[in-house]
């Protein structure tokens, strides 16, 4: 009997083919109900052996609402803060940087959606098992955890401190008062139990799909509303009468000086300087450049399960809706980078919408913005946090089915600790650093290239192939880039160590790299054995 193709073989499926061909030649049943003893014979065995566990949905999900939902984790808080990389980079480098990571994200998937056909498992953590057994399962769970967790603490945070600017203009008021909702720790939580959470307590993510639409038109106002506001703000910026008078009487001193030469008077262009874009540079934050990109692309986590959750799932057709979702947020990041750092050059701030406090606290449009953003983050927590708690039901559950409790709980214990994280974080810059210094690269440059190396087979793939080669071209730009980050660091400090800026950042980066490396070199040595010593 011939069966029909299916869209992905796996091998766990092998024993269920064999079992309904087997129904299949079977004579049929000479009397009545002998046709349900019959089923009841084979199919309660296939139903138990094949139960679905916490992680396994029936595909739903249509590809629309999957290139939604992708988009809508890779889309967050990192948009507000490429503007401030950009102008610590030039519009050259942030367009080469931009470039690379988005081409790596893509490539990284194309990795994740390989090895999971290869050994029928859709889920980040269970890859890590099947590569290198607990600690592999561990390593991967415990970095989803971290960055997910460093994800929504950056979206909360936004909450935080939008929300009661939002407040503060909708009331016509200057200064900000102590009343208790113009408190930004007390509307977090308020947010966080009123609407995060009702959503979160949802079984499947696939539900989440029009949420996330309407997250991604939010933010597709704010990038037009940053093109607009380009073409409105005058530059030099205007801060304050105060500083508008500091300015004007350093302008006066700065233009009554004039260099001689070639027996023509120069006057000096403060102005033109201060408003004119930078191609390429480096100073003294460019260092933080890199983690936010990187924080700005991890949509990892994510993927598998949405790939669960598919219609008619297979890795071309997964991959098509990574492509999508990349390359739409590259182009909304670039833009929303280049029109913030052309408004404000380099005065703009590490979060792009408190620039836009200075010029006019009371701007109609940019209340409006401040709202779709803060829909936006809230909307995307959601989202964010269903891998976080795959992965600690990995980790605590492994062997455990779907219980409400414990989805309940785990998402209100999430929910607490990141509150608590938002409340006491100083800055939402460190977040971006600390966090996209370790858990991102692991997420995308590290583990989607041991993985894959571990588990292709060499029989099919051997070590010298053209993919394993460029996986460890993939892994060498991620070093590279490592070291870029610690020498940039050292050279804007004059060789002097600077605690202020990265101690955090690479005590985090230390302390989560050194077990990938060693994972890495552990899979990679008949790699290099082969490449280097065998030719």
């Amino acid at each position: 009997m011939a069966f029909p193709p299916q869209a992905e073989m796996v091998n766990m499926n092998s024993c269920e083919k064999q079992g309904g061909s087997f129904i299949s030649e079977t004579p049929e049943p000479s009397f009545p109900g002998a046709e349900n003893q019959e089923l009841e014979e084979f199919l309660p065995h296939s139903t138990i052996k094949e139960r679905p566990r916490f992680t396994d949905f029936e595909g739903k999900t249509s590809f629309g609402m999957s290139v939604f939902n992708l988009s809508n984790a890779i889309m967050g808080s990192g948009i507000l803060g490429l503007a401030y990389a950009m102008a610590n980079t030039g519009v050259l480098l942030f367009l080469f940087l931009l470039t690379a990571v988005a081409l790596l994200s893509s490539y990284s998937i194309h990795l994740l959606l390989k090895s999971s056909g290869i050994v029928g498992i859709r889920a980040y953590e269970q890859l890590g098992y099947k590569a290198f057994g607990t600690p592999g399962k561990l390593a991967a769970a415990i970095a989803i955890t971290l960055q997910n967790i460093g994800a929504m603490s950056s979206y909360l945070f936004i909450v935080k401190y939008e929300l009661p600017l939002v407040i503060q203009t909708f009331l016509n008021t200057s200064e900000k008062t102590s009343d208790w909702y113009m408190d930004g720790n007390y509307l977090v939580i308020m947010v966080s139990a009123l609407i995060i959470l009702p959503l979160a307590l949802m079984k499947q993510l696939g539900y989440l799909g029009y949420a996330s639409g309407f997250s991604l038109s939010c933010m597709v106002f704010f990038l037009c509303s940053v093109i607009y506001k380009k073409f409105q703000i005058p530059c030099p910026l205007q801060w304050d009468s105060v500083n508008q008078t500091v300015l004007e009487n350093v302008t006066a001193a700065v233009s009554a000086g004039f260099a001689y030469h070639n027996g023509h008077v120069e006057e000096v262009e403060v102005v033109a300087e201060q408003c004119s874009p930078k191609l390429f540079t480096i100073n003294t934050q460019t260092a933080y450049t890199i983690p936010i990109m990187a924080f700005a692309f991890v949509c990892h986590p994510e993927v598998l399960p949405i790939y669960t959750e598919l219609r008619n799932p297979s890795k071309k057709r997964m991959q098509t809706v990574s492509n999508i979702s990349i390359c739409v947020m590259y182009c909304m990041y670039f833009l929303a980078a280049l029109f913030g750092y052309l408004t404000f050059y380099g005065r703009v701030d590490s979060e792009l919408l408190h620039t836009y406090s200075f010029v006019d606290p009371f701007d109609i449009l940019i209340l409006c913005v401040r709202v779709a953003v803060l829909t936006a983050v809230t909307l995307t927590v959601p989202i964010v946090l269903f891998p976080v708690r795959r992965a600690i039901q990995h980790m605590l559950f492994p062997n455990k089915e779907f219980n409400w409790i414990r989805h309940i709980i785990i998402a209100m214990v999430l929910l607490t600790c990141i509150n608590l994280l938002v409340i006491f974080a100083p800055s939402i810059l460190g977040i971006f650093g600390i966090i996209g210094a370790t858990s991102a690269p692991c997420l995308i440059f590290i583990f989607p290239a041991i993985f894959y190396i571990r588990i292709v087979p060499k029989d099919r793939e051997p070590m010298k192939s053209r993919p394993k080669i460029l996986v460890g071209t993939h892994f060498g730009f991620y070093l590279v880039v490592s070291c870029l980050h610690h020498k940039v660091i050292s050279l804007s400090n004059d060789g002097r160590p600077s605690y202020m800026l990265s101690t955090s950042t690479d005590l985090g980066l230390h302390c989560m790299v050194i077990p990938p490396l060693f994972l890495l070199f552990y899979s990679l040595s008949p790699f290099v054995r082969s490449v280097f010593f065998l030719g």
